[in-house]
């Protein structure tokens, strides 16, 4: 095991590089040039050029990508075009917020995911099976921005039930803590702030989730067929024991390993579905922050935000092939001549 986990945090480099040189790459080559757009339309050539040299856009590409990754290793992401503050600082003063939007939609996930595969499984080709698929389908084909608008629709505009945009009401906004607002309200016992945190949680977190929702449903339910149809099952009901704890007991727990991967990889890919998410409820995450930073050509924010979201993607990956060994002890790792 420690031989397996020590050669994927060796693979992690290549990987990471891999993602720095194709983004330096965009930003660089096909991204338009800056300079007008951090300056404005009416600046003047040389201002314009003086500005590329200053932030060493006339070096060869070779040269800014060889500084740009000495920089990294040091923890230096590079400066802001617009806010001259550190791209390190500007990415984590808003990561809590996407982390706490994409923890809220991967648990709502799993678990109404896990519950419709699971019930959808053990009433094959009834109407909990066809009800439970239809919501599959609608959550695989449905894009997120288009959902998110329906859900503000209905639920803001509409019924008038839930916030629309935002984190927290601007008279109720915690203070300092960990940028976590369930956590820093439910430390300090603010009940009424942690109360409109979750409020303005609802809607995002619902659209942020449908698609990993779809996506561990089919999961678990193709799993548990396949469960179902083990001799230990029929073993275990030979043996007298209920319907329900053959089903979840056995069934569900040998058919949570390939899901478990697949809640994890959801995760993931969570992370950088928040930037649609994020900008259709004007959530203040890394997201929204991204697409802004895209639209004004901020090279060194869209290249901090790609590595660290690379970098957590590939942690998730590395933790979950973990679990994965612990849940099913036949697994082993290694080459056949370690066997």
């Amino acid at each position: 095991m420690l031989k397996y986990i020590i050669k994927r945090l060796l693979m992690v480099i290549p990987v990471l590089l891999g993602v720095t040189i194709i983004i330096f790459l965009i930003t660089r080559i096909l991204a338009p040039d800056p300079a007008p757009v951090v300056l404005g339309e009416h600046a003047t050539p040389a201002a314009m050029a003086a500005w590329r040299a200053d932030h060493g856009l006339n070096d060869p590409i070779w040269l800014q990508y060889g500084h740009f990754i000495i920089n990294a290793l040091h923890g230096d992401l590079g400066t802001s075009y617009y806010t001259n503050a550190p791209v390190t600082q500007e990415i984590f003063s808003r990561f809590p917020a996407t982390a706490e939007l994409a923890i809220c939609a991967i648990v709502v996930a799993s678990l109404i995911g896990v519950g419709l595969g699971r019930l959808s499984a053990v009433r094959k080709n009834k109407l909990a099976d066809h009800a439970s698929m239809f919501v599959a389908l609608i959550g695989v084909s449905m894009p997120i921005f288009w959902s998110g608008i329906l859900l503000i629709i209905l639920f803001a505009g509409i019924l008038h039930w839930l916030p629309s945009n935002g984190r927290v009401s601007p008279m109720l906004q915690p203070t300092g803590g960990t940028g976590f607002y369930i956590l820093d309200t439910l430390m300090r016992g603010d009940w009424t702030a942690l109360r409109d945190v979750l409020l303005h949680l609802i809607l995002p977190t619902l659209a942020l989730s449908l698609y990993s929702l779809a996506i561990i449903t089919r999961m678990t339910r193709s799993s548990m067929l396949d469960s179902l149809n083990e001799d230990f099952i029929r073993t275990a009901r030979a043996k007298g024991l209920r319907r329900r704890t053959v089903n979840n007991r056995h069934a569900l727990r040998t058919a949570m390993l390939p899901v478990t991967t697949v809640i994890g990889l959801q995760f993931g890919s969570l992370l950088g579905g928040a930037l649609l998410t994020e900008t259709v409820f004007s959530w203040p995450g890394i997201g929204k922050y991204t697409v802004d930073c895209v639209l004004k050509s901020d090279f060194p924010v869209i290249q901090g935000v790609v590595l660290l979201i690379a970098t957590i993607f590939v942690i998730v990956n590395l933790v979950v092939d973990i679990i994965y060994a612990f849940l099913d002890p036949r697994i082993k790792y290694g080459t056949k001549a370690d066997d």
